[in-house]
């Protein structure tokens, strides 16, 4: 059967593969702090529907409380070790199943095998929070390979853990003109692409949210990144099909792996 992939912006996506439905850093706000959303409409209450939702890491524009709230009752939640002891809020979410996991997990969900993979990135909840938990990717394997990679820098053990894959969901963006550690632009997710022989690739995580007040400050950076990160990877990844949707988009792939 086919796998459909959707993108909501932000990091947040949908995988439907072998009847199940999985959600990616479920982030439904029109503000979030600093930040509005200047692209694409918030996601449609069906997409509060998933019978796993990921959390890569616990930022709040990843790990979105209000947002969580908002999940279908049942839903299972998977998010970093630690997580419950840096944002104690969590155990309000009494609705949901929420599980700890960490790099070397593998769950089954129905017929898939969700396995947990490290990610390059800050785990803490606030740049200066005290407990630090790890961050995290997701490979969800059922009809395909899917890789979420959540929030990640380039690291030596990337395609070893993470293994060749149907589709990567790559960020190749942010929320601001400037990128720091830890974090993948395009350049270096066209080369993570390469690393990880994916048979081809979605870029997330830009194009959606904004600082309020910087409109006019370096908008390229907004606008840019999924047009750099196709240019990008035709370089270092050739022949590998770069797909680029819109916010609310659908991919639908026909006979994966």
């Amino acid at each position: 059967m086919p796998v459909e992939i959707t993108w909501w912006g932000h990091a947040t996506c949908t995988v439907e593969d072998s009847h199940t439905r999985v959600l990616t850093d479920p982030l439904f706000a029109r503000r979030l702090a600093h930040l509005r959303r200047r692209r694409g409409a918030v996601p449609p209450p069906g997409a509060r529907h998933a019978d796993v939702a990921l959390v890569s890491h616990l930022h709040a524009d990843h790990l979105h409380l209000p947002s969580l709230a908002l999940l279908a009752p049942g839903t299972l939640l998977l998010v970093p070790r630690g997580a419950h002891r840096a944002v104690p809020r969590l155990r309000r979410l009494t609705h949901l199943e929420v599980s700890e996991v960490a790099p070397g997990d593998v769950l089954a969900v129905g017929p898939l095998a969700v396995r947990v993979v490290s990610a390059r990135h800050d785990g803490r909840r606030l740049p200066l929070g005290r407990h630090r938990s790890p961050a995290l990717g997701y490979v969800v394997e059922g009809e395909a390979r899917t890789y979420f990679a959540g929030d990640t820098g380039l690291f030596d053990t990337m395609a070893k853990e993470v293994g060749p894959v149907d589709v990567a969901l790559l960020p190749v963006g942010g929320w601001g003109p400037y990128l720091g550690e830890g974090h993948l632009d395009a350049g270096r997710a066209a080369e993570a692409l390469a690393r990880l022989e994916a048979r081809s690739a979605v870029p997330v995580h830009y194009g959606t949210y904004w600082p309020i007040g910087m409109d006019a400050v370096r908008p390229h950076e907004f606008h840019s990144p999924g047009d750099e990160f196709v240019r990008w990877a035709a370089e270092q990844a050739p022949g590998v099909p770069v797909h680029r949707l819109g916010h609310g988009e659908r991919l639908r792939l026909e006979g994966p792996r």
